[in-house]
């Protein structure tokens, strides 16, 4: 079978929908909690009620602020705006009489490559991919652009998105539910074939949102990438059509998730972890509004003595509560109820439930980055303990969504003829390297070592002096500092200017004896 019908790509959907549906009561907290703002469910969107107030049920707000800390974290320590956080380098198997000039090469690919991303709104989509990351699961979708932004990134919500696994539990397939309206599907679309009810609503009813189903598959047979973009008339599978059918070597879904488990195909983020914490957090703030309304208005007893009425009274701050007598033979007519509400103790107990969540969300700085000034041995710190926290999940960031992406943008500019990049970034010829502040922060790590090595070696006499070779010590700093290859010396460069030294000094040394 060389293409997939619009039947089986909607039945397949299917399918991957009811899978994902297995995520929704965990997912759906998460977001209720810690991200009402892009909380899709509940009926926000399959109601089709925008506008509504999603924290109708929200006391506290730490988890919103953590959840947005993390996303910054992660984004300044892997991704910084308007810096270089990646860097083209050679692979094993590029030959080394070239490595200087597939070097040099790669380094111009990677400014262009920035100056493009610096363009477009690659920052901003990048921000709303990390708050989904901090759920579990992160999709992002690149596509081509046009002259002013080259290439278009959007961060596209998990909840209209469902997944399929291929080998080795890489994410080959992607459906996406979407509504557009009818007099905007051929102008995104310019290749889109409407099928003639739908060319007609597009003129007459141009304004009604059309149900869509966006579909990329790996086909086996034609070893390439085929986009769907499917059209049903109804529920009825049987009678969908294609509106658009492409074939692409690279897909343009870049799907990260935070940890996962063998045999699942969603994440599960730290929110998920720090769910438990959040809901007590804000149970707990609840019951103390509550009781703090209670202190503030008072809640009273009166006696049944025939002069009020306690039929007419309603338990609620300020309410009276009707008593046989308050104390004495008769006791006051009216007179406040003592309240058994503790603050200090449901104080006690938001704070340690607060610090839980913010060290679970990665929101602990040490120390608190309130100061004004800060060293580089503190930024280091703050690099280093982040790189911890975050643990395997640095590894996979880097293989589910740095390598795709570059790999995605490359293709995208390729195509576009910004940059005529014959080799793909494989690893093999041409790698990706992280050369954003949490990879430096490691990197300096090695080069420490080496440094110190360098220095012992020094001590240690002749033996230790020649025991290190000079230009591979150099090469190693100068990739582990990333620095670029333009302003370095080749090889040959740096033998000539050698030779130059040695004849000047052999001139010197000449001189006087004549």
């Amino acid at each position: 079978m060389a293409q997939f019908t619009p039947h089986e790509i909607m039945k397949r959907a299917e399918k991957a929908d009811a899978r994902k549906n297995q995520w929704r009561s965990i997912y759906e907290e998460c977001y209720e909690f810690a991200l009402p703002q892009r909380n899709l469910y509940s009926g926000f969107y399959d109601g089709k009620s925008p506008g509504q107030d999603k924290m109708a049920r929200v006391f506290d707000a730490t988890a919103i602020n953590s959840t947005q800390r993390f996303a910054n974290r992660i984004q300044s320590a892997l991704f910084p705006p308007y810096r270089n956080w990646c860097r083209l380098q050679n692979g094993n198997e590029v030959p080394e009489d070239r490595v200087e000039e597939i070097g040099q090469a790669l380094d111009l690919y990677t400014d262009r490559m920035f100056d493009v991303i610096r363009q477009t709104n690659f920052d901003l989509a990048m921000s709303e991919f990390l708050l989904d990351l901090c759920v579990g699961t992160a999709v992002m979708l690149i596509q081509p652009g046009d002259d002013d932004a080259p290439v278009r990134f959007t961060a596209v919500p998990q909840y209209l998105v469902s997944l399929e696994e291929g080998p080795y539990g890489v994410v080959d397939n992607v459906y996406r539910r979407m509504r557009v309206r009818a007099d905007v599907i051929q102008r995104q679309w310019p290749d889109a074939k409407l099928p003639e009810d739908l060319a007609r609503k597009a003129v007459d009813q141009g304004d009604e949102e059309i149900e869509l189903l966006e579909a990329t598959v790996w086909s086996e047979q034609m070893q390439t990438y085929c986009y769907h973009l499917v059209y049903a008339k109804d529920k009825k599978a049987a009678g969908a059509s294609d509106l658009v059918y492409r074939t692409m070597d690279v897909s343009p879904w870049i799907v990260a998730r935070y940890m996962k488990v063998a045999g699942e195909v969603y994440g599960r983020g730290p929110l998920v972890s720090a769910l438990p914490d959040i809901k007590t957090l804000n149970k707990v703030k609840e019951l103390v509004l509550k009781n703090a309304s209670i202190a503030v208005a008072g809640v009273y007893t009166a006696a049944d003595d025939g002069v009020l009425n306690p039929q007419n009274i309603a338990i609620a701050p300020g309410a009276i509560i009707p008593v046989a007598r308050n104390g004495g033979p008769n006791g006051a007519s009216l007179q406040p109820l003592r309240s058994a509400a503790d603050f200090n103790v449901g104080q006690l107990v938001i704070n340690d439930l607060v610090m839980g969540i913010k060290k679970m969300l990665l929101d602990d700085t040490l120390p608190l980055d309130t100061q004004s000034a800060r060293s580089a041995t503190e930024i280091v710190e703050r690099m280093k303990e982040l790189s911890q926290n975050l643990g395997a999940a640095y590894g996979r960031l880097i293989t589910e969504c740095m390598m795709p992406m570059v790999n995605r943008i490359l293709y995208v500019m390729n195509e576009k003829d910004l940059v005529d990049m014959p080799l793909k970034a494989d690893g093999k010829v041409v790698r990706v390297v992280p050369v954003s502040p949490l990879a430096q922060a490691q990197n300096m790590d090695d080069l420490r070592n080496v440094l110190e090595f360098a220095q012992i070696a020094q001590t240690a006499g002749p033996m230790g002096q020649v025991a290190i070779n000079q230009d591979a010590m150099l090469d190693y700093i100068v990739e582990k500092m990333a620095v670029p290859r333009s302003i370095i010396n080749s090889q040959e460069e740096r033998e000539a200017i050698v030779q130059e030294m040695q004849s000047a000094m052999a001139q010197m040394q000449q001189g006087p004896q004549q």
